[in-house]
């Protein structure tokens, strides 16, 4: 049997990044580091944060959203519009830009091709 700590127990805080992001330029490149990846859930919460960061009422009010609509639509899970994501991003200051890339394969969909017809 395991003795009982004496003094203190540890206190774990939550990490929030957002806590970080201290200046505007450490934001953009947190966004950037997400855009880099191309994963959609990575950039939503990213902007999440970083709205985090800046005041969170100050830009729902911006944004006529409701505050929870808000975090809702910039967790990691959320779907919100396109719309929405460039008027958020354009609230905190940036615009998004698509710049050119060696191209990917396409997804094979797993549809069979029609059959052929013969007469």
């Amino acid at each position: 049997m395991r003795p009982k700590a004496k003094g203190n127990p540890v206190r774990f805080v939550p990490f929030d990044a957002a806590d970080f992001l201290s200046d505007e330029q450490t934001q953009l490149a947190y966004l950037n580091l997400a855009l880099e990846d191309g994963d959609a859930a990575e950039v939503l919460a990213a902007l999440g944060t970083i709205a985090r960061a800046r005041g969170m009422t100050q830009i729902a009010r911006a944004s006529r959203l409701g505050r929870e609509s808000l975090y809702k639509a910039l967790r990691s899970d959320g779907n919100p519009s396109f719309r929405t994501v460039l008027g958020i991003a354009g609230i905190l200051g940036y615009r998004l830009q698509a710049a050119a890339v060696k191209p990917t394969a396409p997804r094979s969909r797993s549809r069979t091709a029609p059959a052929s017809r013969t007469a």
